[in-house]
């Protein structure tokens, strides 16, 4: 009975430690990992836009640039980059900007004024090929340099002013259509713009 009474007090302590050092080692290396995130909002704006895209063209093209290293002349060592451009220009008017006057009494829709062209060209470029070498490493420059002459060669292969007519063509097309109510009232439109004489009205 003795053996007993001393045995359940040193087996209990036993249990006592082992779960102090199992809440220790649990506390100091968790097994579980959390992970928290703050988020705010900083502004929250919606703007309504009257705009009407009346164009849109989209075009791809590649680009290889050769980098290397001369010796007395003769190239030693070269590596290349091959990419690949996505651009798309859009023509937009801003309808807000367009000046227009109801003449009741005259039956005349007044044209004052019509919105001048926004062209937006935005290219994307990806990195197709690249070939390294170890005596010329291509580095992060040398990428962002790459990419960002392949993005000028891009927009400059966009034939603006040809964008600029076809858009302005494509407007009168436009205005003809929403124009179509106000003839169908008998109404006259009057261009004070001087723009829209392709639509002979």
């Amino acid at each position: 009975m003795k053996n007993i009474r001393i045995i359940i007090p040193f087996v209990a302590g036993i249990v006592v430690i082992l779960l102090l050092f199992w809440a220790m080692k649990s506390f100091l290396n968790p097994t579980q990992k959390t992970e928290k995130s703050d988020y705010y909002i900083l502004t929250n704006q919606i703007s309504k836009m009257n705009k009407m895209v009346v164009l849109e063209q989209n075009m791809s093209s590649m680009q290889k640039t050769k980098m290397g290293y001369e010796v007395f002349g003769k190239e030693v060592s070269s590596n290349s980059i091959i990419t690949y451009t996505k651009t798309t220009a859009q023509v937009s008017y801003d309808l807000n900007k367009m000046k227009m006057e109801v003449d009741s009494v005259n039956k005349k829709l007044i044209i004052k004024e019509l919105p001048d062209a926004d062209i937006r060209i935005t290219p994307s470029v990806e990195i197709q090929t690249l070939d390294d070498s170890f005596f010329n490493r291509i580095s992060e420059k040398d990428i962002k340099n790459v990419t960002q002459k392949a993005k000028e060669a891009a927009t400059k292969s966009v034939n603006q002013n040809q964008l600029r007519t076809e858009g302005r063509e494509q407007l009168m097309e436009n205005l003809n259509n929403i124009f179509v109510l106000a003839k169908a009232l008998n109404y006259k439109i009057e261009d004070q713009t001087g723009k829209l004489g392709i639509l002979g009205l």
